[in-house]
């Protein structure tokens, strides 16, 4: 499944090992979003035993490289232009970015790294998908715009979790 995972922290300021010398996933973003592409059918998946069901990426047949970008100082211009022309070089097929500048300090398109990163990219016959931010769903909160990106958004599910709580051994009052 991962087939290469490289990391770009060259100009790091950080002089004791960290885990920004590494491609591996630290908080756990990285592992959910390569799950959420390419993770493989897992069945009985569930939330504590809440909406029990099969559980799978949206192309569980796909290998994934992984170019991580970003550290615990931010997410560099020059290491997400890199890993643009890296996965050019490696000949992906398909780039999906789970990250974008902030909707309130947003650059125009020719300073924005992810919009001619993701220009190369297209010029090069690769389908570029960015994830829409993490601010919405307020007005004018939507990142990653460029009309040669395909800019997805996240949505809310069907379903509600409920589950009661007890407060205290001693008490008989049950929240719902």
């Amino acid at each position: 499944k991962l087939i290469g995972a490289r990391y770009y922290n060259e100009e790091s300021k950080v002089t004791a090992w960290t885990t920004d010398q590494t491609p591996r996933d630290s908080i756990g973003h990285g592992s959910h979003t390569s799950s959420t592409a390419a993770g493989v059918a897992v069945p009985a998946a569930s939330y504590h035993g809440l909406a029990t069901g099969t559980a799978k990426g949206g192309s569980p047949t796909s290998r994934l490289a992984i170019y991580r970008v970003c550290t615990s100082e931010g997410c560099k211009g020059s290491a997400i232009l890199a890993a643009f022309e890296d996965a050019i070089t490696d000949g992906v097929d398909l780039l999906s970015l789970s990250l974008g500048a902030s909707p309130y300090f947003r650059p125009d398109f020719d300073s924005d790294p992810i919009a001619i990163g993701a220009f190369h990219a297209v010029e090069n016959g690769i389908v570029v998908v960015c994830s829409a931010g993490n601010s919405g769903p307020a007005p004018g909160t939507v990142v990653n715009t460029a009309p040669w990106i395909l800019t997805v958004g996240a949505t809310t599910i069907d379903r509600d979790f409920e589950s009661d709580l007890i407060l205290g051994e001693e008490s008989n009052a049950v929240i719902k």
